[in-house]
């Protein structure tokens, strides 16, 4: 093979593992939230997730994922309406207890109902009001493009990031 780049640059593509794909990920740092919503009985519903970005300014859309054996899946595919709440610092231990299966979420949490009976978390750095506009199954993960209704933002709450597998308040030394 003939190519302009030199041998040592050259490499083929080898085999990795499940770990190794997961640490590789855990190097990007990104924000920490939890996404919430109402389930057609009325109980609330709530979760801790790391993958959410931006997916458009306009109209203004967001995007995040959740595993297809998370036992809120059902709820958040059924819903119209989704909040996603971007943890401040001192949120760790909120991130924590919604990470947490079986736990009791809401009845020490304080949060009020959105407009569209969304629980809404009290004293997050930013929060997105979000419609289920569309949901697209892929791999391992469900993936959820909400279009913004409403937004809010604390610039004076510093996040809460997550990193090679562990949250900081403090951020990343």
């Amino acid at each position: 093979m003939n190519s302009a780049l030199p041998t040592s640059v050259l490499r083929t593509a080898e085999p990795f593992s499940q770990r190794e794909f997961r640490d590789a990920l855990g190097q990007f740092a990104t924000g920490v939230t939890i996404i919430t919503a109402r389930g057609p009985q009325g109980h609330a519903v709530g979760t801790t997730v790391s993958s959410f970005n931006a997916l458009s300014l306009s109209p203004a859309l967001v995007l995040w994922s959740l595993g297809l054996m998370a036992n809120s899946l059902p709820v958040f595919r059924q819903s119209t309406h989704y909040a996603i709440h971007v943890l401040s610092a001192a949120q760790k231990p909120l991130a924590e207890l919604f990470a947490r299966k079986g736990a009791d979420r809401f009845s020490h949490t304080a949060h009020h109902d959105s407009v569209h009976g969304v629980p809404l978390l009290e004293g997050c750095a930013a929060v997105f009001e979000c419609r289920n506009l569309r949901q697209h199954e892929e791999g391992d993960h469900m993936l959820f493009i909400g279009e913004v209704e409403h937004c809010e933002h604390h610039a004076d709450r510093t996040p809460l990031l997550y990193h090679a597998g562990h949250m900081h308040a403090h951020g990343l030394l």
